[in-house]
């Protein structure tokens, strides 16, 4: 029986200073050292989300970080998620389930702000109670003065469960000095108490060379700095940020099936088309360039937290005529969860639910009808492909708060018969069909049946994700063991 270890909790100087994959990291390796880790983060604002077994709705960078502890996913690891749907506004989601859209102003609320406190506290005891250690996240930067106050996921946390606390400031980005001496100097004492160690990430080059930052910025805090993680090329992690997006915009490759992602302004679950970078016959790029667009082989439409809002930007900008353009042209365009719902000849959203645009035609590839409800559908699915095809054993998730139905005089033409009979999405033919599960493209036989017609040789044998994301996290796991002071660490837990 391993001893009960105190919580650690990882935050940062700024935004994607990589809070989150040196939480992924810790959570492998106290997995590794035989514990039962579990990760938790108090708020997250994401689109990118996740339905779990229980059918409740969480951020996906839990959803990594419960993977590389080996555990199930569960909405206790992330109580608080905000997905924005539009600049002023954010649908909240409470312990899995949404409670409401509100502005900024709203949810910073004192009274709102205790309320979700006091639920994230209860979701972190009750992983307390069956997980050892709780490996926490921050969220952006812990200086953010004037919303110290109505935090609920930083050094507020930190101190509710007294987690051996420790700062990580990304080197790459410049300024690491000042922003790790001004973020120790403007904590509390009870804040300041709580830290343990400074951890220098993405640093480029021999680190040997930061012997003596690493002495002055003790010298600076009082603080020591526990590790120089390297930048790291060869570690693919699925991400969560969408700045993680500027590093995907390739182009078109010969000798590939080049796939265009059509980029949304509030594009959801990008992570739907992580695995299309690791078969080989693909190479798909995110772009709004209209040449772009009509180059590829496959244009994809992924999902959205506010349809009529991001297609009207589509239409504005002429990428709607493009796409239809490329669909004439023999190009294959396929949708998912939002982008399914665009794909239609009409689109509604009669209470306003994710923005002020009331009605709207799609774009009219597919027969059917889209109304935007209250009721939001979170769960997991097993289901056949192409019912009559050779993919009867896929996996994938739903997330939505659309109606979508066929039109008048249409048949009802099926991609997915799902193991509880309800049928998904419409397949117009092999060039044109749309679905509400994400992940779909995870299972091998949608990736052949994409792939089919384009004289790509399929792989001898079909990429194994789950196998390659295992491989990962012990990379990643290693990398840090090898950069990291690990017995002052185990001291400070």
């Amino acid at each position: 029986m391993k001893k009960h270890l105190r919580p650690i909790m990882f935050v940062g100087t700024c935004s994607d200073a990589g809070k989150s994959i040196i939480n992924t990291a810790f959570c492998r390796i106290f997995r590794q050292d035989g514990y039962q880790p579990a990760p938790f983060k108090a708020q997250n604002m994401s689109l990118n989300s996740y339905s779990t077994r229980e059918g409740g709705e969480m951020g996906r960078a839990q959803v990594v970080q419960a993977e590389a502890c080996g555990i199930m996913p569960h909405t206790d690891m992330n109580p608080v998620l905000l997905k924005p749907t539009n600049d002023k506004s954010s649908q909240v989601i409470l312990n899995g389930r949404p409670v409401g859209n509100m502005s900024a102003k709203d949810y910073f609320g004192v009274q709102k702000k205790e309320e979700l406190f006091q639920a994230a506290v209860e979701a972190y005891r009750r992983l307390e109670a069956r997980y050892n250690p709780i490996v926490l996240e921050g969220a952006g930067s812990i200086s953010e003065l004037n919303l110290r106050d109505r935090d609920i996921t930083n050094m507020r946390m930190a101190i509710k469960a007294d987690a051996a606390t420790f700062l990580v400031a990304d080197i790459d980005r410049g300024g690491v000095f000042g922003s790790v001496y001004g973020t120790i100097a403007l904590l509390k004492p009870e804040e300041r108490a709580l830290m343990k160690g400074i951890i220098i990430n993405k640093f480029r080059g021999d680190a040997s060379l930061f012997e003596e930052g690493q002495r002055i910025l003790r010298e600076l805090t009082g603080i020591p700095v526990v590790g120089v993680i390297p930048w790291m090329h060869d570690i693919q992690i699925e991400e969560e940020d969408s700045v993680a997006l500027e590093r995907k915009q390739n182009t078109y490759r010969a000798g590939k099936i080049n796939v265009a992602i059509i980029l949304l302004r509030r594009m959801s679950n990008f992570t739907d088309f992580d695995v299309l970078d690791k078969d080989p016959r693909f190479n798909p790029y995110y772009t709004q360039e209209i040449e772009e667009i009509e180059k590829a082989d496959i244009i994809l439409l992924p999902g959205t937290k506010n349809t009529l809002a991001d297609l009207q930007d589509l239409r504005s900008k002429g990428i709607v005529t493009a796409i239809i353009r490329a669909y004439k042209a023999g190009k294959r365009v396929i949708g998912i969860c939002g982008g399914y719902q665009m794909m239609g000849t009409w689109l509604e959203d009669p209470e306003g639910l994710e923005g002020g645009l009331p009605s709207m035609p799609g774009i009219g590839l597919l027969p059917q009808k889209t109304v935007i409800e209250r009721e939001k559908i979170t769960r997991q699915s097993r289901f056949a492909f192409l019912p009559a095809s050779e993919g009867k054993n896929c996996e994938g998730y739903e997330i939505h708060m659309g109606r979508t139905t066929v039109m008048e005089g249409n048949p009802e033409r099926p991609v997915a018969c799902l193991e509880d009979g309800r049928m998904d999405g419409y397949y117009l033919n092999d060039r044109c069909w749309g679905s509400y599960l994400h992940g779909i493209l995870d299972n091998p036989a949608v990736r052949d049946r994409l792939a089919e017609g384009f004289g790509a040789q399929k792989p001898d044998s079909p990429f194994d994700y789950a196998a390659f994301k295992e491989e990962q996290y012990e990379k990643l796991a290693q990398i840090v063991r090898e950069h990291v002071d690990l017995p002052y660490i185990y001291d400070c837990l």
